[in-house]
């Protein structure tokens, strides 16, 4: 028996044009194997809604066609269950699709589920929201609720919201315990919790992240001054962050932050507003997907 498969197309992810990944999807997909849909997703969480019905019609291979926030989209609908998740990375930054390797190019990516090869990945939870790439505070926050409202998409638009941004921002101060531990106090930049390794756009916000460790690694980074940017910046891409002294990295399975009031929080790649109270904590193996 075939498996049945759908392939979810968030049209108004990333900068490039999909109208041509359903024809790719019919003259690449191994027909042996699968019995496939493609479907367009017509507003935010409409992927989620689909994904749980087509779960009770049998369904057990689900593709997120879009960035990390249609993965978050699909998979949290997909976890702790036997269906498995698969990516074509068509989205802004594709910060899982990168750490996990696969490719970027859609006929390549399609390539990747003909194989059939699984591998099941931790995910985390924000106040119970789950996130599988990164979440976090602070000026990430801020940039990410920007980007969402503007009309441009890709790295461009997005370094060009940041400095904008840049000068107007003033850190916060956060309280946070790991693991139930003491509480220490930060004045920070930015707080990210990091299930995978980056951002997106090869970005390392955690160059020593693992998805299948058991733990989430918490990246601070202090106040700076407009002079230390491009060192920031490039240690960011190279993947050397850890390196610089502004930036303070632990570990740990159940991370605890509280600031001084309700706020933005940004949770791969989308922007919501939660309490001053955050609780995180990671799900060991909780996600089936395919991978290279």
């Amino acid at each position: 028996m075939k498996e049945k498969i759908i392939f979810l197309v968030n049209p108004n992810s990333g900068t490039k044009k999909k109208k041509k990944i359903p024809k790719l999807i019919n003259a690449l997909i191994d027909k042996s194997i699968f019995d496939f849909e493609v479907r367009n997703t017509l507003f935010k969480g409409e992927a989620t809604q689909i994904v749980t019905e087509k779960l009770a019609e049998g369904y057990r291979y689900f593709v997120a066609v879009g960035g990390d926030g249609t993965i978050n989209e699909i998979a949290k609908a997909l976890i702790n269950t036997d269906a498995t998740l698969a990516i074509i990375p068509v989205g802004s930054g594709n910060g899982l699709a990168r750490h996990l390797k696969i490719p970027l190019k859609p006929s390549r990516a399609i390539k990747v589920i003909n194989k059939l090869k699984v591998s099941t990945i931790d995910y985390g939870t924000i106040n119970n929201a789950p996130f599988f790439c990164t979440c976090g505070v602070g000026f990430d926050a801020i940039i990410g609720a920007r980007f969402d409202k503007s009309k441009q998409r890709g790295l461009i638009s997005y370094i060009r919201i940041a400095i904008s941004e840049f000068f107007r921002f003033k850190p916060e101060k956060f309280t946070l315990s790991i693991n139930q531990g003491e509480s220490v106090q930060y004045s920070a930049f930015l707080v990210t919790i990091a299930n995978a390794s980056q951002y997106g756009n090869n970005a390392f916000i955690a160059p020593m992240a693992k998805l299948k460790d058991g733990l989430l690694d918490v990246c601070i980074l202090a106040p700076f001054n407009l002079f230390r940017s491009p060192q920031i910046a490039w240690q960011l891409f190279s993947g050397k962050l850890y390196k610089n002294r502004y930036a303070t990295y632990l570990q740990g399975s159940s991370i605890n932050i509280t600031r001084a009031s309700d706020g933005l929080i940004h949770l791969d790649g989308e922007t919501y507003t939660m309490g001053k109270e955050l609780q995180i904590s990671i799900i060991p193996k909780g996600l089936n997907v395919l991978v290279s």
